[in-house]
């Protein structure tokens, strides 16, 4: 297998190959270590590349395979995780200075899960600094596969360069206000934020304990869907962890689900395709909508209460959180930290109690308003982020964090609600870039809205557009 061929494959199609032993783990981990090798040089997705354990990984994968010992659909499948993931002998950095020669000695649940389900670890994955937008200068911006200018989106932005170049078969990120979902949509991939507490976050560093979600990143939906099915349960060791009810979150097949989904009906939030959303962002949206439609049971225009209340609220929270968790590191080495995470951390330090407690009380309200919209429709549709993706210059530029705020107005409602959103690819600009089509459920509806967002995936085929590395990148590529 040639390192430029790895684009023909799925992370399902991949599993059925080596199921039917058409190709062998061994040989598609060494093409995926030769890509990295020709193209990460450029993309900078990953951090820590880990080429002797992915080998190893898949020696016993395709051994196991061979005589029949098949663990299921990620068995022999190379994978790489954001760099927030505690990993047994392999350093977690989190994008930062602070931890950058941190090797843990324990993985965290979800990397032990991946484990026993028999992925091939290739790495860990470039990341804004402890997830909270900034870029340390040690480690630099990861690069968009659809134009090396443009930014990733934060955080998990190397999670969803290395998915949409096709170093990798899947990732796994965190989403504390969109750090799933926006790179999934500035990179032409699918993300889920799964609901609170249906993925373990027992090992993985905190941004904000109260909106992080751990969830999966891959090419299709069916293939997040069986990252999700990897890594969800309860976990006694996370304290915020939660069993799913019977019947709803347990796995069922996308095609069996999207029998309901005809039934659905459909909520388009309105507010977010008006002022603010960049113009071409909107139409596609809109066009996106249009071809759902003949596939769910209706669709309707609703608007949902308090939304400007939503991201002062958010914000209080992740400040005054994050400040928490880092207080002690913060007073100790400041140095340590890039110049946008230490300032946001000093100024989380003054939110005042008050605030904080209000902001629960608006978190309260929101997650009312939803459960009420949910009564009148099962699905939400929006915009992912509301512009393409910047240039990495006004990404990383200093003050660029209440522009972030105001991208993240449409991804953030969720987090502070706890409820499934799902981004998937809806389109281009005219200039070539992504657009992501996000749709959301209420709590613990995450198989629906993968339903959702598969039936509207094979309609209309985005996901197979792939991205033409640009003539630098290749130009580098023996």
């Amino acid at each position: 297998m040639k390192w430029n061929e790895l684009e023909e494959f799925t992370l399902a199609a991949l599993s059925r190959a080596f199921k039917n032993r058409q190709v062998s783990p061994v040989e598609i981990t060494e093409a995926c270590l030769a890509r990295i090798e020709r193209l990460d040089r450029i993309l900078n997705a990953f951090i820590t590349l880990t080429p002797e354990r992915a080998l190893a990984d898949a020696r016993r994968a395709e051994q196991e395979i061979t005589r029949g010992d098949w663990r299921g659909p990620l068995h022999g499948v190379p994978i790489a995780i954001k760099d927030i993931f505690a990993t047994r002998g392999i350093r977690t950095t989190c994008g930062s200075r602070v931890l950058r020669d941190w090797i843990p000695t324990d993985d965290a649940t979800v990397v032990r899960r991946l484990a026993q389900a028999g992925i091939v670890l290739l790495g860990k994955l470039n990341m804004s600094e402890f997830a909270y937008a900034g870029i340390h200068p040690d480690f630099g911006p990861p690069r968009n596969p659809w134009n090396l200018d443009r930014f990733t989106g934060g955080s998990s932005g190397g999670s969803g360069a290395a998915v949409a170049a096709a170093l990798c078969f899947g990732s796994l990120g965190t989403d504390t206000g969109g750090s799933i979902r926006g790179p999934a949509a500035h990179c032409a991939i699918v993300g889920l934020k799964p609901t609170y507490g249906l993925v373990s976050r027992a090992g993985v560093i905190p941004l904000s304990w109260s909106l992080d979600h751990v969830g999966p990143m891959a090419r299709t939906v069916k293939d997040a869907a069986f990252l999700l099915d990897a890594i969800t349960g309860f976990d006694p060791a996370d304290p915020t962890s939660a069993d799913a009810p019977r019947g709803r979150g347990r796995p069922r097949s996308l095609q069996t689900l999207a029998k309901e989904v005809r039934r659905l009906r459909v909520g388009v939030l309105g507010e977010f395709l008006g002022e603010g959303t960049a113009p071409e962002v909107a139409a596609r949206v809109r066009a996106a909508v249009t071809a759902l439609e003949p596939h769910v049971g209706g669709v309707e225009a609703v608007a949902l209460p308090h939304t400007e209340e939503i991201i002062p609220a958010w914000s209080a929270i992740c400040y005054a959180e994050a400040s928490a968790y880092h207080e002690s590191t913060l007073a100790r080495r400041p140095e340590d930290f890039g110049d946008q995470v230490r300032e946001r951390l000093q100024v989380g330090l003054a939110v005042p109690a008050v605030q904080y407690l209000q902001a629960q009380r608006v978190r309260r309200m929101v997650i009312s308003d939803f459960a009420a919209l949910f009564e009148r429709v099962d699905l939400l549709v929006l915009p992912t982020m509301l512009a393409e993706a910047p240039t990495i210059a006004a990404a990383t530029a200093s003050g660029s964090w209440m522009a972030l705020r105001d991208r993240i107005r449409s991804t953030a409602p969720f987090n502070l609600a706890g409820l499934p959103a799902v981004s998937v690819p809806c389109g281009f600009t005219d200039s070539g870039l992504p657009v992501g089509l996000q749709i959301a459920g209420a709590r613990f509806a995450d198989r629906i809205v993968l339903a959702a967002a598969h039936v509207y995936e094979q309609a209309t085929g985005w996901w197979k557009r792939r991205p033409t590395l640009t003539r630098a990148s290749t130009a580098m590529a023996p």
